[in-house]
């Protein structure tokens, strides 16, 4: 059987990470892999009631309750969707996992990144990407693409631009810790531009399998 291959994509929103999910798809299945396309949080029916207290409930959620619930939503998500298909040999491709809490609630909400990382390691039980892709814009680029869409805001886009910068700060620091499990992407670039490096980092690590 062919080993299972997961990947996941990160950066703050705005940075085009469903349509580089779309071609990474479209991509893999030309090659012949079956891919489990996936998102955090509320890829399960659970998770989606996890995802809307998340972020469409009226109210504040105090910073520990919402690294909790992301830490909830994740520990079902990969027990009953990623583990399962990883094990028949599937690609699992996630719009966000557990980087996005480390930067999100660690570093964003101030609560202590190390910690944050930690819940998130024992819901998943140490279970990491092969491939994490980092789309990388600067906070006042990103809000500017997301103001264009006219979609409401939900309640962490709502933040100050302040506070993306520093999460996009934070995933620069995790990738720069981790070189050989992330890749940057300049999201600045063309569509084409960016599936085109993208590419290249996925064909290295699928021929390391």
């Amino acid at each position: 059987m062919t080993e299972g291959l997961f990947i996941s994509l990160e950066g703050i929103d705005g940075v085009g990470k469903s349509t580089q999910s779309d071609l990474i798809e479209a991509y893999l299945t030309q090659l012949g892999r079956t891919v489990v396309r996936t998102f955090e949080p509320g890829g399960t029916e659970l998770g989606q009631e996890i995802r809307h207290l998340l972020l469409h409930r009226k109210g504040e959620v105090a910073p520990r309750a919402e690294a909790l619930l992301y830490a909830a939503d994740r520990a079902h998500h990969v027990a009953t969707k990623v583990r399962p298909a990883l094990a028949r040999g599937e690609v699992v491709l996630t719009d966000r996992y557990l980087d996005s809490s480390v930067a999100y609630q660690g570093v964003g909400r101030e609560l202590n990144a190390e910690d944050v990382r930690s819940i998130s390691m024992f819901a998943v039980e140490n279970l990491m990407p092969h491939l994490t892709i980092l789309l990388d814009l600067d906070a006042s680029a990103s809000l500017a693409r997301r103001n264009q869409t006219g979609e409401a805001p939900d309640r962490l886009e709502r933040e100050k631009v302040e506070f993306f910068e520093a999460v996009r700060q934070a995933y620069l620091k995790m990738a720069a810790a981790e070189p050989a499990r992330w890749v940057v992407i300049d999201a600045n670039q063309s569509v084409e531009a960016m599936q085109d490096q993208i590419r290249l980092r996925l064909a290295e690590v699928l021929a390391a399998q």
